[in-house]
């Protein structure tokens, strides 16, 4: 705020680290540190999981065109500059993979295929003030339809019993929960002038024997769920298969 107010040029962030890494260098240790990211983009991969800045940090300078650049407060060196979009950033297809442990995924089976049925499920999952993050629905051939959805992991609990109690009462057939996965998310500004990104996402992902439980896509943001334990697997794999670990050349 007091960057914005004063005109600075760009407003620097001390740290615990040397700057925004293609993807967390405890997980992958051949992450490599960005030079530049777009507001778009750190605001994606801190709602996904990164925890260099916090959400609002990034959504203020976005705002207020305040570029950031974040540095580490125990050595020397130029960080990363969060910034605006430009042709050069698009040319990457990916800038980076997120992930986040802490997803718990719920399904409810059989429910009658009306309208109103997924009020009718989250619903009582929204007035206990629990986050529903992705939502798959499918519809089958018997006039019924599975709903899935993810919350926290530490709404699990909660969010399961008061989904069996809503089973019940639309006389839906089974319920059932994970909270042994985990949410892995490509993100990056090139994915809006690319193709193949999904797909060389989900055969790299294949070729590993990972199978993917959930999907879901934005403008920038492609996110699968994952049995908790192929975390690392689908990491570096992924790092891998999109080159992260490769400088951009200039």
């Amino acid at each position: 705020a007091m960057a914005a107010a004063l005109k600075a040029d760009e407003c620097q962030i001390y740290t615990d680290v040397d700057g925004v890494y293609t993807t967390d260098p405890r997980v992958e240790p051949k992450a490599r540190r960005l030079e530049r990211i777009t507001f778009e983009e750190m605001l994606e991969m801190a709602s996904l999981g990164s925890k260099v800045l916090q959400i609002r940090s990034v959504e203020f300078a976005g705002k207020y065109n305040v570029p950031l650049r974040v540095l580490s407060s125990f050595e020397e060196g130029p960080g990363t500059l969060i910034t605006y979009e430009d042709d050069e950033m698009e040319e990457a297809l990916v800038s980076g993979i997120a992930f986040n442990r802490d997803e718990a995924k719920l399904t409810i089976l059989g429910v009658p295929d009306r309208p109103g049925m997924a009020y009718h499920i989250l619903g009582p999952i929204g007035e206990a003030n629990i986050e529903v993050d992705m939502i798959i629905q499918n519809v089958g051939a018997d006039q019924t339809t599975d709903f899935t959805f993810t919350v926290h992991r530490n709404d699990y609990q909660k969010a399961l019993a008061l989904l069996q109690d809503t089973a019940r009462e639309l006389g839906a057939r089974e319920v059932s929960g994970d909270d042994g996965i985990v949410k892995i998310s490509l993100v990056g500004v090139g994915m809006r002038s690319h193709a193949g990104i999904a797909s060389t996402m989900f055969r790299t992902l294949a070729d590993e024997g990972i199978n993917i439980r959930m999907i879901s896509t934005s403008e920038i943001k492609i996110s699968v769920v994952v049995d908790e334990k192929y975390l690392e697997l689908a990491v570096r794999a992924l790092h891998a298969a999109f080159h992260l670990d490769q400088a951009r050349e200039a």
